[in-house]
């Protein structure tokens, strides 16, 4: 019989997700000003240097304003999608990795499309985007919850705090991508899918 998961475990594990990824963006943002960066318990490896980005995901740019509400709405109609196909994974009794892995993809790209959607909307400060030469503005201070927000709905701008420079070797560093918990879900979830791929294919058959 195939160990799989109810509806109330993937809820779960979308819910700690979600909480974790958002408490640490909002708790960055609204105590560094970007470009912040602590190395947490000394360690010179493990450090968080805040950052925003508006674009997908480790920092990726996807052109001006209206690429980004294009990318918005790509992550809104993945994350409707995702919702019918875990609830499709859990009816159909799917095993328990693989929901367990779609459900990791799917908070993660939940708790991106957060910033993106209302960010704009609840922080006074936040980047905005500057026509005159095609990009985005860094802002100085530290953001505050606020009515008047920087900009408006689907233009937030995604929060990374996450630096792992593990080692440096001239001009080489690894790791040099600053993320957050939502990335961090969504690349476990994909890169266990392809290392487990037949594994959960012969459970699910």
């Amino acid at each position: 019989m195939i160990k799989s998961l109810k509806i109330r475990h993937v809820i779960l594990i979308i819910a700690a997700i979600l909480l974790v990824d958002q408490f640490l963006k909002i708790w960055i943002k609204t105590h560094y000003p970007t470009g912040e960066v602590y190395r947490v318990f000394g360690m010179d490896w493990f450090r968080i240097h805040f950052i925003e980005n508006p674009g997908m995901a480790w920092g990726w740019k996807f052109g001006n304003e209206t690429g980004k509400v294009i990318l918005t709405l790509f992550r809104l109609a993945a994350v409707i999608f995702g919702t019918w196909y875990l609830g499709r994974l859990v009816k159909q009794r799917y095993s328990r990795g693989f929901i367990v892995c779609a459900s990791l993809i799917y908070a993660g790209a939940l708790g991106n499309l957060i910033d993106s959607m209302f960010y704009g909307m609840i922080f006074d400060k936040g980047l905005t985007y500057d026509p005159a030469i095609s990009d985005y503005l860094q802002y100085s201070g530290v953001a505050s919850v606020s009515s008047n927000g920087y900009s408006s709905f689907l233009h937030g701008s995604v929060v990374d705090m996450l630096y792992f420079p593990i080692f440096k070797v001239g001009n080489f560093e690894f790791f040099s991508a600053i993320f957050n918990v939502a990335d961090a879900s969504i690349s476990v979830g994909v890169i266990t899918l392809l290392i487990f791929q037949k594994i959960f294919q012969k459970s699910n058959s």
